[in-house]
């Protein structure tokens, strides 16, 4: 193959995988809510995760809590219904903003990268992330904001 010819399919290829890339991902929507915080802690309602489709409902695997009463937002994933991680947006390493990226937080600042339960999988960050208890009553999740481990 000539290097012309090389060049000219390897940025086709490139451009053709980044713009698939970048449709796929743009799909599925992140959902921020404002939740509804109290003394103790912060309540939403489980249908906050169900997503409407043709044919039936699907469920967001996580939601992110941004309100003004909150230094860093929180990211609430959907383990199954009787199970679910809030866990603090905030990086173990400088402290930067984490983004939610399916069922990791990315650090946007040196690509530390934590698990959904908050487990440091990727560094330098080498402690876990906050998390919160959350208890499931009936329809809602109460996120208990005073006690985090």
């Amino acid at each position: 193959m000539h290097r012309r010819n090389f060049i000219r399919s390897s940025c086709t290829a490139c451009l053709s995988f980044t713009v698939a890339s970048t449709f796929l991902s743009g799909c599925v929507a992140t959902k921020y809510i404002s939740g509804d915080i109290g003394k103790n802690g912060l309540t939403i309602s489980k249908d906050e995760f169900k997503v409407v489709q043709k044919g039936g409902t699907a469920y967001s695997s996580f939601i992110i809590v941004r309100n003004d009463a909150l230094r860093y937002p929180i990211c609430i994933y959907r383990i199954n219904d009787l199970e679910y991680s809030a866990l603090w947006m905030q990086c173990t390493h400088q402290g930067a903003e984490l983004q939610a990226s399916g069922d990791v937080l990315q650090c946007p600042a040196h690509g530390s990268e934590f698990n959904n339960h908050g487990k440091v999988t990727t560094g330098p960050a080498g402690t876990d992330l906050k998390t919160f208890p959350v208890t499931v009553n009936n329809n809602e999740l109460f996120i208990d904001l005073r006690k985090q481990s």
